[in-house]
């Protein structure tokens, strides 16, 4: 297992096996936070902004359940990957966590090697998440960039309008068409039209969930 600059959290009431896997944990150089239970993890858990995470998990605890907690963190199960493990386990519930996004659904007692392999493919995905999220936001502080008319010239490009129509749809000329068309291109920095295309298809959730937040 390679850390690289990873957390991995851990919430379980046992206070053996939180000290068992925080401590294995860390014989492999992971940094480790511990919880005893999950309304703790809740109020304490500020999502990482550029370091790789995970979240060990167990099921059944006095007051949040695990399950209870996964639904919680629904809109985190990227950046945020759950491995659950638990002694009351069956094939009900595991179906239940793993439908619902978990990474693994580990039945104590574990294998360590089996608990690593999870948080090592955890901790892959929660790495591919933040990459995800730095690219979005690049392509975000350029399309900031553009201007109301380099937008509207984008929209129509993306529709697959030829410069002399796009030109018909704005009232304005196939030069301006084409100058408007030129500097979208550089600020963007896209290579070719299926490029910018290609940026634009990743950006639309994030306009269409934030309207302004491009601006």
């Amino acid at each position: 297992m390679t850390p690289r600059n990873a957390l991995v959290h851990v919430v379980d009431d046992d206070l053996s096996m939180r000290e068992a896997v925080s401590s294995l944990l860390r014989s492999f150089g992971l940094r480790v936070e511990t919880y005893a239970l999950a309304t703790d993890f809740l109020n304490h858990y500020v999502r990482s902004k550029d370091e790789p995470e995970c979240l060990v998990l167990d099921v059944r605890m006095p007051g949040l359940s695990g399950l209870e907690l996964q639904r919680q963190l629904q809109p985190l199960q990227h950046q945020l990957p759950i491995v659950f493990i638990t002694a009351h386990g069956d094939i009900p519930m595991t179906v239940r966590a793993m439908k619902a996004g978990a990474m693994e659904f580990l039945p104590k007692p574990f294998r360590d090697q089996d608990l690593l392999d999870a948080i090592e493919a955890s901790l892959e995905r929660s790495r591919a998440a933040l990459r995800e999220r730095e690219t979005i936001q690049v392509l975000k502080d350029r399309y900031g960039s553009l201007t109301p008319r380099e937008r509207e010239v984008l929209t129509l490009l993306a529709q697959g309008l030829r410069n002399k129509q796009t030109a018909d749809r704005m009232g304005i000329s196939e030069v301006t068409v084409k100058v408007h068309r030129h500097n979208l291109m550089e600020k963007m920095q896209a290579g070719s039209v299926p490029m910018l295309i290609s940026m634009l298809e990743q950006l639309r959730p994030a306009i269409a969930e934030h309207p302004r937040a491009a601006d």
